[in-house]
């Protein structure tokens, strides 16, 4: 079986879905993700700064600054937007479909 290729995107909200979920395991989260345990492992070293099998993490502290924090909080903060108002749009027709089903 040929390896699987994730876009960037899709590895960085993997990792955030698992650090958002203090009481997850890795594996839970992989198999919600539908993706191979060590996979999502090697995505959460990689973004911690570490490689792959390193016991050391990298000093990372002074590669990111005060403008990299507030564009990634600035982008956190449209993607939360976007992903309630999904939600409210999917409430809308749940009631609507609800409704429907009464008659």
């Amino acid at each position: 079986m040929g390896m699987k290729h994730y876009p960037a995107e899709f590895k960085a909200d993997a990792v955030a879905l698992y650090r958002s979920r203090p009481g997850a395991t890795i594996k839970s989260v992989a198999g919600d993700l539908g993706v191979n345990t060590e996979t999502l492992r090697n995505w959460i070293r990689a973004s911690d700064g570490r490689r792959t099998g390193s016991h050391s993490v990298l000093a990372t502290a002074a590669t990111s600054d005060g403008d990299d924090v507030q564009a990634e909080l600035a982008e956190a903060r449209k993607r939360i937007r976007e992903l309630e108002e999904e939600r409210d749009i999917l409430r809308k027709a749940a009631r609507y479909f609800a409704a429907e089903t009464r008659w």
